[in-house]
């Protein structure tokens, strides 16, 4: 027969679980790409990845 485990021991096994659990979250969340070491110029203009497209009320050809 399996000795009865103190409730103190299965208190600290859980919390173990859940410090173990956050660390993994945590870490799950900062992994990724890095930052880059400069910033983007705030007077620069934003690049565009596609070009303007014409406002439908406006004629292609006036």
């Amino acid at each position: 027969m399996a000795t009865r485990t103190r409730t103190a021991e299965r208190y600290a096994r859980g919390l173990a679980a859940a410090v173990a659990a956050v660390a993994c979250l945590f870490l799950a969340g900062t992994a990724g790409q890095p930052r880059t070491a400069e910033p983007a110029s705030p007077a620069a203009p934003p690049q565009r990845d596609t070009a303007p497209m014409a406002d439908s009320l406006t004629p292609l050809n006036p």
